[in-house]
């Protein structure tokens, strides 16, 4: 039995397990793939894209996951190389900086499309993905599913941090991450004990943001910085490992304290 293991090496150990990452071509993503690899996992990546071949143990697939043909048709794809799935980490996010006119402005002209679109990829899709990739968690004999969330489906922005940056804070992000993490807690309830669905929920990523909003954002974070993409493998490699074995239905803030205030 899992709950039998002591050993670290053993408790830590991914080898031979599958894990699928949404998103994986992104920051967060590339840095759950290489953690995920040295603990001896292969690793599955849909994205929209990929910059670079893959590298021994990982294999590609280019997804729309606003499309839900062409998502089926890749999971079909999946399927056929990996029966038995053992880790789903949803990453594939919508943020501050993907929409377009309407997305990061004033309440009061906010796309509904665009609100309307952040649902789809940070919650439609990961629900959609999950009910068909089901069975073969359930096959694994020890799936784990993973939602990324954000501090922003917990609290309110404060926008004194984001004035005069140039920098939104869409509620269509907020209310999907939300959404995310309300959805973590009822697959958890539903789909045990056969499969764990937890989450864990990012602070701000340094990616280049004004110089002004990181001075403000790094000044009201507990730990006095922001985060790079690293700190996310630790929670990453617990939660699909037998670290978090009795574990499910949880939301983990990998913030920097900043909904400790």
């Amino acid at each position: 039995m899992v709950g039998d293991k002591t050993d670290l090496a053993d408790l830590c150990d991914l080898q031979g397990r599958i894990c699928l990452i949404t998103g994986g071509a992104g920051y967060i993503g590339q840095a759950m793939t290489k953690i995920y690899l040295q603990a001896g996992a292969r690793v599955i990546l849909l994205d929209l894209g990929f910059d670079e071949a893959p590298e021994e143990g990982v294999t590609h697939f280019v997804c729309d996951l606003t499309d839900a043909e062409a998502v089926e048709a890749t999971l079909a794809k999946v399927l056929q190389i990996a029966p038995a799935i053992d880790v789903v980490v949803h990453n594939a996010a919508f943020v501050g900086t993907s929409g377009g006119p309407g997305w990061s402005v004033p309440f009061e002209s906010q796309s509904l499309d665009l609100f309307k679109g952040a649902l789809d990829i940070n919650l439609t899709a990961p629900f959609s993905i999950t009910q068909k990739l089901t069975p073969a968690l359930k096959a694994s004999g020890r799936g784990s599913v993973i939602m990324v969330g954000s501090i922003y489906g917990l609290v309110g922005p404060d926008w004194s941090l984001y004035s005069d940056t140039g920098i939104g804070n869409p509620a269509g992000y907020a209310a999907s991450k939300g959404g995310l993490m309300q959805l973590t807690r009822w697959l958890s309830t539903t789909l045990a004990p056969d499969i764990r669905v937890n989450a864990f929920a990012p602070g701000g990523v340094v990616r280049g943001q004004d110089a002004e909003f990181q001075k403000r954002y790094v000044a009201r974070t507990p730990l006095g910085r922001m985060a790079s993409p690293e700190d996310f493998q630790g929670v990453a490699l617990f939660l699909a490992s037998d670290m978090s074995a009795y574990m499910t239905g949880q939301v983990i803030y990998v913030d920097g304290g900043w909904t400790a205030w």
